[in-house]
């Protein structure tokens, strides 16, 4: 969910292959984006419920959904 990304590092496109860390910067997941990375700085750290206030539209609520990430 974009209310718990702190962070966005590199440039990528919606559906690419992410990596995903923690608070330790250590990596914890990788998964398929449902935003890109700029997308992402956008809605980081707000509520589901702001994307598309904050975009303009919504595609998804998750910014990886569960289904598309595999813990590493």
């Amino acid at each position: 969910l974009a209310a718990g990304i702190i962070n966005v590092f590199g440039k990528f496109n919606k559906g690419d292959h992410i990596k995903i860390a923690d608070k330790n910067n250590e990596e914890c997941a990788r998964g398929l984006s449902s935003f890109s990375s700029d997308e992402i700085n956008k809605i980081k750290g707000h509520h589901s419920s702001n994307i598309r206030e904050l975009l303009g539209y919504i595609a998804k609520s998750e910014v990886v959904h569960k289904n598309d990430m595999v813990e590493v």
